[in-house]
C-alpha cells in the first residue's frame, strides 16, 4: 500500500461518526455502509436473527437500527414478516441530485464570500490524497469516499453539518448508483479538476465562479442513470406506469 492510499485511509477512518456509545449506532453504520457498497444488493432479504447473531445483540438495538435505515430509504421492514434492501428508485436519484445542486451551490457561495482560508486549506489536502489513490485502480470506493468527504469539508466550514446529514439521508440511491460507476482515468481527474475549480473561486471570493464550478461538477445528464438499468435491471424498481 503507497503512502497516498495509507494517508487517504486514515482520514477517512477519521471521518467517520464517533457515536459509537450503543449498540443500534454501530449496527446502522455497518448496514448503511454494507448497502450504500452494495455489499448488500438492492433486494437483499435480511434475516433478523441472522443480524443479532452477526452483532451479538438483542432485537431492540437491531429494530431501532433497521428503523433508522427505513427512514433513509434503505430499507424496508414489513412487520412480522421480513426486511428488504430497497430496489434503486430513479425518482428519488433526481430528487437527491436537486438537493446536491442547490445546497451545495449556495454553500460554496457562501463560502467565497468570506474566503474560507481553512476551507481551501483542508479541501488542497484531500485533493492531494485523491491525485495519490487515482493511480491505484483498485482504489476506486476510496477515490469515491475522499470525494464525499471533500463536500463534506464545505459544509463544516459553514458549520451546517445537519444539512450535510440531510443530503447523506436522502442520497442512498443516488450513492448506489455511483458505486455501479467505473471511472477511467481521464473522469476521475475531471473529478479533481472540478474540486480545484470549486477552491479556486472560494479562494479568490469569486462567488459566481464557486457556484458555477460547483454546478459543472455535478451535473448529469437526464438519462445518465439508464446505462445502469440497463446492465443491473434487477437492482432498479419498475418504472412507474404513466
Amino acid at each position: 500500500m503507497n503512502s497516498s492510499v495509507k494517508a487517504a485511509l486514515d482520514l477517512v477512518r477519521l471521518s467517520l461518526p464517533r457515536d459509537w456509545s450503543s449498540a443500534s449506532a454501530r449496527i446502522y453504520g455497518d448496514l448503511r455502509q454494507r448497502i450504500l457498497s452494495l455489499d448488500l444488493p438492492p433486494g437483499t432479504g435480511l434475516l433478523r436473527a441472522e443480524l443479532a447473531a452477526k452483532y451479538e445483540v438483542s432485537q431492540t438495538p437491531l429494530r431501532d437500527a433497521l428503523q433508522r435505515l427505513e427512514q433513509d430509504d434503505l430499507v424496508r421492514v414489513i412487520p412480522q414478516s421480513r426486511t428488504m434492501v430497497t430496489l434503486i428508485d430513479i425518482p428519488k436519484i433526481h430528487e437527491a441530485s436537486l438537493l446536491r445542486v442547490a445546497l451545495e451551490t449556495e454553500v460554496v457561495r457562501q463560502l467565497a464570500r468570506q474566503g474560507a482560508a481553512d476551507v481551501v486549506g483542508q479541501g488542497r489536502s484531500v485533493i492531494e490524497l485523491q491525485r495519490g489513490v487515482a493511480e491505484d485502480r483498485t482504489q476506486l470506493r476510496l477515490f469515491q469516499e475522499l470525494d464525499e468527504y471533500f463536500h463534506g469539508i464545505l459544509f463544516t466550514g459553514l458549520g451546517h453539518d445537519n444539512l450535510r446529514g440531510l443530503i447523506r439521508s436522502r442520497s442512498g440511491h443516488l450513492d448506489r448508483v455511483r458505486r455501479l460507476q467505473v471511472h477511467s482515468m481521464e473522469k476521475l481527474q475531471s473529478i479533481i479538476s472540478g474540486h480545484e475549480a470549486i477552491l479556486r473561486g472560494i479562494e479568490t471570493r469569486d462567488e459566481l465562479a464557486a457556484m458555477g464550478a460547483m454546478r459543472d461538477h455535478l451535473y448529469k445528464r437526464p438519462d445518465w442513470v439508464e446505462e445502469f438499468r440497463a446492465t443491473h435491471a434487477k437492482y432498479f424498481a419498475p418504472a412507474a406506469a404513466s
